[in-house]
């Protein structure tokens, strides 16, 4: 069966620093993969490269078998257009660190923003659409809430709401706890949880252990760029095989 998500021998340099180095991982649809490793390890750049926002200098990414950025002809691949990467990439939801809503629209405005401006819906559905789409994170009465009238948890999750209005197949979180106050972050990873029983195919970066442990299908560990360890989370988490995991473990367990 064809893997949701597939990355293939990635690299990716800044000038002579080596960001990701020969990482290879499948994503099969519904499970969850949670990267994790120390800061600079690497895991926001393969995430960056898993949706194109940065291009991997080597290898490649597919989605059910549609390799991103690129056509295959006559067995080699084909730099397409940046119009056409930006169609493909609508297929990958992405929820950053921080939550780059727009200040000057409401909840609800920032979610149906890019169904309507750049799909081209009407306007009516997505507002109902949205709606129903900040009820399922737990936002239906901040609907018409200004970012700046929202804590740092609610904008998370309106962010979240404003990635699924594209009705993406894979979701991408970079991070999305890392910016919120303590008492704030079981209300983000609650949603997130609640989206992985509903089956959402994800791949976290996280450093929240105990989400990785209770709700990961699968862990991979980096380190300098390249996957040290991976398995499931009880393997990874609970009994590492590599010394390297083993050390980052032991300061955040």
């Amino acid at each position: 069966m064809t893997p949701l998500l597939e990355a293939h021998h990635l690299r990716k340099t800044f000038g002579s620093i080596v960001a990701v180095d020969d990482v290879s991982l499948e994503v099969a649809r519904g499970e969850v993969v949670c990267l994790i490793g120390r800061s600079g390890s690497g895991k926001s750049t393969v995430l960056r490269c898993l949706n194109h926002l940065d291009p991997p200098d080597e290898g490649w990414v597919a989605v059910e078998g549609e390799v991103l950025g690129y056509r295959r002809r006559a067995g080699r691949l084909r730099q397409l257009p940046p119009r056409a990467v930006a169609r493909q990439r609508r297929q990958i939801g992405m929820v950053f660190q921080q939550f780059n809503l727009f200040p000057y629209l409401t909840a609800t405005e920032n979610v149906i923003e890019a169904p309507v401006g750049v799909l081209r819906h009407k306007r009516a559905e997505e507002i109902e659409n949205a709606h129903r789409l900040l009820e399922r994170v737990g936002l239906g009465h901040r609907i018409d809430a200004y970012p700046g009238q929202l804590s740092g948890g609610e904008q998370q999750r309106v962010a979240i709401a404003r990635a699924l209005a594209m009705q993406p197949k894979v979701m991408l979180f970079d991070e999305p706890t890392s910016a919120l106050d303590p008492e704030l972050v079981r209300e983000v990873l609650e949603v997130m949880q609640k989206l992985a029983e509903d089956g959402m195919t994800m791949v976290v970066v996280t450093h929240e252990m105990r989400f990785a442990r209770e709700v990961g299908s699968r862990v991979i560990y980096l380190d300098s760029g390249r996957i040290v360890e991976q398995g499931s989370a009880e393997e990874v988490l609970g009994s590492p095989r590599e010394e390297r995991t083993q050390r980052f473990l032991s300061r955040m367990l």
